[in-house]
């Protein structure tokens, strides 16, 4: 039994292994997100586990309601590792994700009694019940909403396009195959979606000399590198600074600024769209460079801004220049939107000093 363990999944146990080194020997990840991959690394492995153990009862036709407890541990993993996935790679996600995922099992669980979503024929054949399809809506709904955040939360660039549409390629087979492969694809479920992942975080580490190692913005090299590539398609340019970040860095710790200028990131990013890229170029100051924009998409962009921002404790000053027919360079376009930006900064200013 154990060879025959180790013969199904040798592909899997070297990926879990590299991945744990990896994990292990990385730099740029803070330990609550490496050790929430350590999770998902065990939660996977133990349902290559149960995988192997059901069918390896339903092939010997023995333990019937030993596999009526496999099959609803299996049915209940996979949102739950998917779940776990959203948890990994989604910052300030709360654990509130896993909600959907702890209603199945319960309704797993009532399944080996009413059936209700999968029972066993006298032969041991499977047979679906009134809510069968459910856990794979459940997985689905999962599914998008991981590829939805993740490109919310994206600089809109194509290096993280690239791996989050790879990524939802994974899904979307996942969730095919198992009507085309039938039982067979149960057991590179697995392996499926943890090269997916793998992948996923390789992509992730390449993208790392671009990246501002705070924000996860893209950084001022990258910023330099984009507005030499394409110039003539680049209109608008908006300009972003933080009000009152040195104020607050004293007040409550250099710790509270960085929290802050990570919120503010996190607004900025949903915000953008596909052709407008965040970058954080030092400091809190923050630009948005838009490629083929009308001037509508961009005074929607800073409506965007200020709407997330306003959701927050903090504030920004914001602004923008636009240059329809490629009369303007980018940093002319940069100098004009600082100067509306300043002026905004210094409206805020004198606001905050005529209340006090």
């Amino acid at each position: 039994m154990f060879r025959e363990f180790i013969l199904q999944n040798w592909s899997l146990i070297l990926i879990l292994m590299a991945f744990t080194i990896l994990l292990k020997t990385t730099v740029f990840l803070d330990k609550r997100t490496i050790n929430r991959m350590y999770a998902l690394i065990l939660a996977t492995a133990a349902l290559a586990v149960i995988v192997f153990v059901e069918f390896y009862l339903g092939d010997l036709g023995v333990m019937q309601d030993t596999r009526l407890v496999l099959m609803a541990v299996r049915y209940s993993a996979t949102p739950f590792i998917v779940a776990q996935i959203i948890y990994a790679l989604v910052k300030k996600i709360r654990w509130f994700v896993f909600l959907p995922a702890i209603a199945l099992a319960v309704i797993d669980l009532i399944s080996i009694f009413n059936g209700v979503v999968f029972s066993l024929g006298d032969a041991g054949e499977l047979h679906r019940g009134p809510l069968g399809y459910l856990p794979f809506i459940m997985v689905g709904c999962y599914c998008v909403f991981l590829v939805y955040i993740l490109l919310k939360r994206s600089n809109k660039h194509s290096s993280e396009i690239i791996p989050i549409v790879f990524l939802a390629f994974a899904f979307v087979t996942g969730l095919i195959l198992p009507f085309v492969l039938g039982r067979d694809y149960a057991q590179i479920f697995c392996v499926t979606i943890v090269i997916a992942l793998f992948v996923y975080y390789v992509f992730s580490i390449l993208q790392l000399t671009e990246k501002d190692a705070l924000t996860g913005l893209l950084n001022r090299q990258a910023y330099y590198s984009a507005i030499s590539e394409n110039a003539k398609d680049i209109n608008a340019v908006i300009s972003i600074d933080m009000n009152g970040l040195k104020a607050l860095n004293d007040t409550e710790g250099h710790a509270a600024g960085d929290e802050a200028l990570e919120t503010l990131s996190v607004c900025f990013m949903r915000a953008a769209t596909l052709g407008q890229s965040v970058y954080r170029l030092g400091g809190d100051e923050f630009a948005i460079v838009c490629r083929r924009a009308s001037e509508d998409d961009v005074k929607q962009l800073v409506k965007r801004i200020h709407r997330n921002v306003a959701e927050t404790r903090y504030s920004c000053a914001v602004g923008y220049s636009y240059c329809p027919d490629g009369t303007m360079t980018v940093s002319e376009m940069l100098k004009e939107s600082d100067e509306m930006m300043y002026a905004d900064k210094e409206i805020y200013y004198n606001n905050i000093g005529n209340r006090g």
